[in-house]
């Protein structure tokens, strides 16, 4: 990699989580809600002309993301400092890190206070399973669940696919997770059109989730952590959540996983990491692994790039002597 290459590569990382840390979402006019309003259009359209089999949704998401994606590529060409503003956005557009931690310190503070309605409803913001009947540690544990699968998700997905692909590698990250979260479930309106939207969230994380279930591991009870993830997560649905929250969950020393009701259903989960019981330290100790691992991360990066500018200058002293 160019000198220059890998120092503005750290820069714009550094750039971005900076601002999503000072900033946060947006508040109003957030672009996802836009986004989700053109792949409702999109889904409507391809449902009545196409039909709701796998190609269909196929089609649907193709034209939902890529010409965001395209559009991005090519703003990123209109001047040769483009690629400055448009990546850093794009990157901030992608990350989730405050976001996360505003949700899961709703859901920690009334939890710890003793209000379980109010941990409850804050809890349902960011899980899809049925939470009313609830208790503190099923709702400890499905914010602890949420905040590790989300550290994925939210934020080492779209920093590993920005280290990939700039800005629009991020933004197809962040677009193709959000299709996924709107398509992909196993119900019968979406079982066969949400198919590829599934599939390529799949894909697309493959990598980032392994490398977020490692970040997990080094930062907290390593080999517990790893012994989880190599005996917990081949059962898990997901192949990518399965690491992710096993690596996490035996990194916590926190057991997770076990019964939960998604859409009226009951579903019998495998268990998730081992020791104590979950409760709102637990959720705030997920996050601190979040957080953590994106200043590890961002450490990782620097230090390729410092590699990058002084291994050929210590090359070219030695060739020079």
């Amino acid at each position: 990699m160019p000198i220059s290459a890998a120092a503005i590569l750290v820069t714009k990382l550094a750039a971005s989580v900076l601002a999503d840390r000072l900033l946060g979402e947006a508040r109003r006019f957030h672009p996802l809600v836009g986004f989700g309003h053109w792949a409702a259009a999109i889904e409507a359209v391809v449902r009545r002309h196409v039909g709701a089999q796998r190609a269909a949704g196929a089609l649907a998401w193709a034209l939902a993301v890529l010409p965001w994606v395209g559009l991005a590529l090519w703003l990123r060409t209109v001047h040769p400092w483009a690629h400055w503003p448009v990546d850093i956005a794009l990157l901030y557009f992608a990350l989730g890190g405050r976001s996360l931690a505003e949700h899961a310190e709703a859901i920690a503070a009334p939890l710890e206070a003793g209000d379980l309605a109010q941990a409850r409803s804050r809890v349902g913001w960011i899980v899809s399973r049925d939470t009313a009947a609830l208790d503190a540690t099923g709702v400890a544990a499905a914010g602890t669940e949420s905040v590790l699968e989300n550290g994925n998700d939210a934020v080492f997905g779209a920093l590993f696919w920005f280290i990939v692909g700039g800005g629009a590698g991020a933004l197809l990250f962040r677009l193709a997770n959000t299709l996924d979260a709107s398509w992909g479930y196993r119900t019968p309106r979406y079982l066969r059109f949400g198919w590829a939207a599934a599939r390529i969230d799949d894909l697309l994380n493959l990598l980032p989730a392994r490398l977020t279930a490692l970040t997990y591991a080094l930062l907290g009870r390593t080999r517990r952590a790893l012994a989880c993830w190599r005996s917990q997560a081949a059962a898990w649905d997901s192949p990518n959540a399965g690491p992710v929250m096993a690596a996490g969950a035996g990194a916590l020393g926190v057991a997770l996983g076990g019964p939960a009701i998604y859409h009226g259903r009951l579903e019998q989960r495998p268990p998730l990491g081992e020791g104590r019981a979950a409760d709102a330290a637990s959720i705030r100790a997920a996050l601190g692994l979040v957080r953590h691992g994106v200043l590890l991360w961002l450490a990782l990066a620097a230090l390729v790039a410092l590699v990058a500018v002084a291994l050929p200058l210590l090359t070219g002293a030695t060739g020079h002597a």
